[in-house]
């Protein structure tokens, strides 16, 4: 059986350098550098192959970690995302059988986007990596519009990956407890996923979808909160002017992936409100370090052999067109 993990993340020194060097770098970038984390992250070769190996993964879909290059000015997002994509892509080269990737793109120059969305894809990306906001832009804001109806023409499907809340939500909702108790509840404790929930959410009310039916949209961590809400989130559809529900949406135009988190608990509630057709397999890499055996129990709770293909490999090859 072949397994596909399409959240696996990187980072080139340059870029960890940039996002240093700002006058207010974003806290998370800490956990990059958390045990041997900034060494599993920069390497592109043997090393991160080997992990594959001992997890019983054929192919990894390389992604660069958060914040990407969002929070650069135009310039610098312009340079560094290029040559993010250009490396990343070289990775490819080098070890096609083992490597795909997503592209990252110079959010905070949206005339830019569609330019490198279309060079990115050219030179054989997959897919496109966001987070939910650049600044204090939502991915919804009418900058964006181009982005999402190029990767609805181009076939792109278009993570979006969580990132650190804006310092107005921090100072709201997430501060108070504790120098590290704050920033683990506005992280992976919290804040990142209702972030990223908030931001899916709002492309959906925009319109967006209605725009660019085919447009395919990806969520981590078993749909960041939103699955879990849409009895309520269809309220919004009237109210919105929407063509259909809140959750017709999610099942049509979003795939959900585990990021490695492999509680069949999540899996179950994910098949009450979607279907196995839009699962997909991830583990984190190297946030998440799940070993074989935990992947293969995991894989043991799927009913079918049919079901099991589909999350560990067919989806991901159908979504992305992978060439196998």
């Amino acid at each position: 059986m072949t397994l596909i993990a399409i959240e696996e993340h990187w980072v080139t020194p340059d870029l960890t350098s940039a996002l240093k060097a700002l006058p207010r770098p974003d806290e998370s970038l800490a956990f990059n550098e958390m045990g041997d984390h900034l060494h599993r992250l920069e390497d592109l070769g043997k090393d991160r192959i080997a992990v594959m190996d001992a997890q019983g993964i054929d192919i990894s879909v390389l992604a660069l970690t958060p914040p990407g290059t969002q929070p650069l000015s135009p310039e610098h997002a312009r340079n560094l995302s290029r040559a993010a994509n250009d490396t990343a892509i070289a990775a490819v080269a080098k070890n096609p059988t083992r490597f795909r990737a997503l592209s990252t793109l110079p959010m905070s120059s949206p005339e830019h986007i569609v330019d490198e969305l279309v060079r990115a894809k050219d030179m054989g990306h997959v897919g496109t990596m966001v987070y939910g906001r650049c600044r204090d832009r939502f991915l919804d804001d009418p900058a964006y519009d181009e982005l999402f109806a190029a990767a609805a023409e181009l076939g792109q499907p278009v993570f979006i990956h969580p990132q650190i809340p804006s310092d107005a939500v921090r100072d709201a909702s997430y501060r108070g407890l504790g120098e590290l108790t704050d920033l683990a509840l506005a992280t992976f404790g919290w804040g990142w996923h209702l972030d990223t929930a908030t931001a899916a959410l709002r492309l959906i009310l925009r319109g967006t979808f209605d725009r660019h039916p085919a447009l395919q949209i990806v969520l981590g961590h078993w749909g960041e909160m939103l699955l879990f809400w849409l009895d309520r989130a269809d309220s919004l559809s009237r109210l919105a002017s929407l063509q259909r529900p809140v959750s017709d949406y999610v099942r049509t135009n979003f795939h959900i992936t585990a990021s490695g988190m492999f509680n069949p608990a999540l899996l179950h509630h994910a098949l009450s409100v979607t279907t196995i057709d839009r699962l997909i397999f991830s583990t984190d890499y190297p946030f998440q370090h799940p070993t074989q055996d935990e992947i293969n129990t995991f894989l043991g709770h799927f009913t079918s052999d049919e079901d099991r293909e589909k999350f560990s490999s067919a989806n991901a090859e159908a979504l992305f067109g992978l060439a196998l």
